[in-house]
């Protein structure tokens, strides 16, 4: 049985109502999934290991807030699978380029942690992370270029 458990591919199919908007309510720890008003899905999440405030620089911990765009899509993410967030945008840029520093960036959408990263919660360095399995869901639901809104 455990043979036939590691033959299932981590891609799965999706065929209900489109993913207009993904909305991440950092605070609550919680980010859904939406169509127009309607919540699909909501999945407990984990955050930047400094997760109050807005991402300004590189190597800050913060988990971006402000509304961006699912740009990419990685298959082969070392964290099983990842949507990249199109952070930084041009105020982003600005903004860590006042400090004199760089705003980073690579942030994305993915699954859960690997055996040398943080242990307990909020241990990315400002991706947003669910479990391996709800990270199948999302690739499969959510498209390129659907907006998502990350608040406080």
């Amino acid at each position: 049985m455990a043979f036939l458990a590691s033959c299932a591919s981590k891609f799965r199919s999706y065929n209900g109502p489109e993913v207009t908007r993904v909305v991440v309510n950092k605070g609550e720890r919680r980010m859904y999934l939406l169509h127009d008003r309607t919540i699909l899905k909501s999945y407990k999440i984990d955050l930047g290991f400094a997760p109050a405030g807005h991402k300004q620089v590189e190597g800050d911990g913060r988990t971006p807030e402000g509304s961006y765009l699912i740009d990419r899509r990685n298959p082969r993410s070392d964290f099983h699978l990842s949507l990249g967030i199109s952070y930084p945008n041009q105020v982003d840029v600005a903004r860590a380029a006042s400090f004199g520093m760089r705003p980073g960036g690579d942030i994305f959408i993915h699954g859960g942690p690997r055996k040398r990263d943080r242990k307990g919660p909020d241990w990315t360095y400002g991706c947003i992370s669910v479990s391996d399995r709800e990270v199948e869901e999302i690739y499969a639901m959510v498209r390129d270029g659907t907006q998502i809104d990350i608040f406080p």
